[in-house]
């Protein structure tokens, strides 16, 4: 209800304003952002059929974000975990996880352990040549194939710039929650950039990141604590990160060509709690720990040409060679003299990935009518040792898989102008697939715009997502545990409607104000989950079964006026999940949980001080959901799993001096010190597996580190 008056509010104070100053609206409109994400080219987002979200280059330097989870923790439908053990973060949207949710470089899927654009740690994406982040909600399986279910996030990178040199530095120290020091405690960052234009053609840029987090120890004690009680290591694990990154380009005319390399290096250090007591008669004992650390080391190469083929068909080809190494090196810590010993280094897991994508447009001789043909074709040679699960390949145990998976697809995007206000986008993609049932997915856009600045869209998607490696071959058998995959899986299939109005208004004042509502719908049917399929003993199996929807009503409204820019975004999201136990022939209820999520920023400029005050604040709900688990009896059933609400808060006050060449921030994130999301389980235990028994209690996950402070200073010199 506050949302609908909300938006009637906003349209008769629009309609108001417009009555007293028609004239002027058009002479004080900002150009429209550009978006390419989705498009059948660069255009405005007005020009969109798509509704386009976008995170800006200014927002991500207010919130001194340094890799993805840094932003993601402001974005309104967003929520983003951490892993203690591993030290990673990953993203899910619209209570699905990151095997619904699609990251792309420069429109390239980035590849990660289990798949390409898929469950991507979130502190792996580095943001220091970022330009902007384009975000688009609901199936987009038509432009970006497998596994777009929930949204797709494009992160655009820079390409050039405006001056003969260009040169960056950065430093940021950081705490992690009150830990600090400047060699063992918190997190230290330091990047270097330098870009050139040779010429108004040629250009090159170069960079490179190094971001060490020394972990988060809460009430561990550390690598160097020698008791054995438990409280040697980190609560979050120590890691450090390296990135390097070129681009080299040429554009002439309408011709664009660019290569693009990324190294991405981290080193995450496990800690074993376990401490062991040596013999060292007739002297004192000492004592050691057997610990690990996990090595990753991706390349990513990445070339596009774009231009003009015949001076009127347009052509976009991308071809990316992507190789991710992950490493697992053993080592006996002795914690007396801070010395490794028996140190061995094996590859457990690698992936090497060869990607391309393209597109023809531009076909007929009429602005009214665009038609785009594309491509896309994906080689996944993949390698996982035993060592990191238990696994089967061919009906063989505990042995190492090898498996290759490609992809073949065509796609076809038409966009009708039947006049100046309504668009219609009808979408197919068919996919030839080597290790499931050809896939195809389907969309629908429609765009409206009305008088005095109202815009309506609405799309229709089908998509779908492929299995993934342990759903297809874990096998984990034992006397007392009976869990395995299946590669008779099939693909889950998903639909998706969205319908949203916009509106923007200008004040005789010179204040904008504009709103963005929007109603979405999404189903996903033959839902992959782990069922329990034998009692006595326990069997559980992955099988296509369980089903999902959602509702998401959304707006968000933008004011801006003179040095202030205020935001605010509610939305309310119901989820219905059906899960069915095949062992008792039990099913769930599926009715609807709903929840309340709200976010905010509000900044001002203090022009004379060269000085931004920025507040992000971020709420989510009470979230509730049936999960599948056993009572202290053993009797199988269906329990309620609430998780409670939580606010994340972030702060920063950037001021610039020497004609802005160099730029101070200081700030702080979390500022209501939340580290864990707390769950209760009413009823009894459980998880969507049915692997967890018990009587009803409370668990939680790791949401962050608390509330942490930091600052930040950079250094821009640029000159023709």
């Amino acid at each position: 209800m506050k949302i609908r008056i909300t938006l009637f509010t906003l349209f008769v104070f629009c309609q108001i304003s417009f009555a007293q100053k028609k004239d002027t609206i058009a002479s004080q409109e900002k150009l429209s952002e550009v978006v390419v994400t989705g498009q059948l080219g660069p255009q405005s987002v007005k020009k969109s059929v798509f509704n386009v979200r976008v995170i800006s280059k200014e927002n991500i330097k207010q919130l001194a974000a340094n890799n993805l989870a840094d932003v993601l923790n402001q974005y309104l439908n967003i929520n983003v975990t951490s892993n203690g053990n591993d030290g990673r973060s990953k993203v899910s949207m619209f209570g699905l996880d990151a095997q619904y949710f699609k990251i792309l470089v420069d429109n390239i899927p980035l590849v990660s352990d289990t798949g390409m654009g898929t469950n991507v740690d979130l502190t792996q994406v580095n943001l220091d040549d970022v330009e902007r982040i384009e975000i688009i909600e609901g199936s987009m399986g038509v432009t970006h194939g497998a596994n777009a279910v929930s949204g797709i996030l494009n992160i655009i990178t820079k390409k050039g710039g405006g001056y003969k040199w260009q040169i960056g530095a950065t430093v940021q120290e950081e705490t992690v929650g009150k830990e600090f020091g400047f060699f063992d405690k918190g997190r230290h960052i330091q990047s270097a950039k330098i870009g050139h234009n040779f010429n108004e053609n040629w250009f090159v840029n170069i960079g490179g990141n190094r971001n060490a987090m020394a972990g988060y120890f809460e009430n561990m004690q550390g690598k160097d604590y020698d008791k054995n009680d438990g409280l040697r290591g980190y609560t979050q694990l120590p890691k450090e990160q390296l990135v390097g990154n070129a681009i080299l380009g040429y554009q002439k005319d309408a011709f664009r060509i660019f290569y693009k390399f990324d190294y991405y290096g981290e080193d995450v250090h496990y800690y074993n709690p376990v401490v062991n007591i040596q013999d060292n008669y007739p002297f004192a004992d000492t004592y050691f720990s057997r610990d690990k650390r996990y090595i990753t080391n991706r390349y990513y190469h990445h070339l596009n040409a774009n231009g003009n083929l015949f001076s009127k068909l347009k052509y976009n080809v991308s071809v990316s060679q992507q190789k991710q190494k992950r490493d697992l090196e053993n080592f006996v810590y002795h914690i007396d003299t801070k010395q490794e010993v028996d140190n061995e280094r094996d590859t457990y897991q690698s992936k090497e990935v060869f990607y391309s994508t393209g597109t023809l447009s531009n076909f007929f001789d009429n602005e009214k009518v665009d038609f785009q043909l594309g491509y896309e074709v994906t080689n996944e040679n993949g390698f996982y040792d035993s060592s990191v699960g238990a696994f089967r390949d061919d009906d063989q145990q505990g042995v190492d898989i090898r498996k290759t998976l490609e992809n073949y697809d065509i796609y076809s995007v038409a966009e009708i102008s039947l006049n100046d206000k309504f668009s219609i986008r009808p979408g197919l993609r068919f996919s030839f697939q080597s290790a499931f049932d050809n896939q195809y997915a389907s969309s629908l856009g429609l765009r409206y715009l009305f008088d005095k600045g109202l815009e309506a869209r609405a799309s229709l998607g089908k998509s779908y997502r492929t299995p993934n490696f342990d759903e297809l071959y874990t096998y984990f058998v034992d006397s007392n545990h009976n869990m395995q995959g299946n590669p008779d899986l099939i693909p889950e299939t998903s639909t998706s409607y969205e319908m949203s109005l916009k509106r923007a208004c200008t004040f005789d004042s010179g204040a904008q104000l504009s709103n963005n509502l929007a109603v979405t719908f999404l189903n996903v049917d033959d839902r992959i989950d782990l069922v329990t399929m034998q009692v006595t003993p326990r069997h559980f199996k992955y099988v296509n079964i369980n089903r999902y929807k959602m509702w998401n009503i959304s707006t968000i409204e933008q004011y801006t006026y003179e040095n202030w820019n205020v935001m605010l975004g509610a939305a309310v999201v119901g989820i219905s999940r059906r899960l069915d136990l095949a062992a008792q022939n039990l099913v769930s209820d599926d009715k609807f949980f709903y929840s309340f999520r709200l976010n905010s920023s509000i900044s001002y400029n203090i022009t004379k001080w060269n000085t931004l005050l920025a507040v992000f604040y971020k709420y989510n709900g009470k979230q509730q959901q049936y999960v599948a688990g056993s009572d202290s009896d053993g009797k199988e059933g269906f329990f309620l799993n609430e998780l409670k609400p939580f606010s994340w808060m972030d702060a920063s006050i950037r001021k610039t001096f020497f004609k802005n060449q160099f730029e101070v921030t200081v700030g702080a994130r979390n500022l209501f010190d939340v580290t864990n999301l707390q769950s209760v389980q009413n009823g009894g235990g459980g998880d969507a597996s049915g692997g967890v028994h018990g009587g009803g209690g409370t668990a939680s996950d790791m949401l962050g580190y608390g509330r942490s402070y930091f600052l930040k200073l950079t250094y821009n010199l640029n000159f023709n």
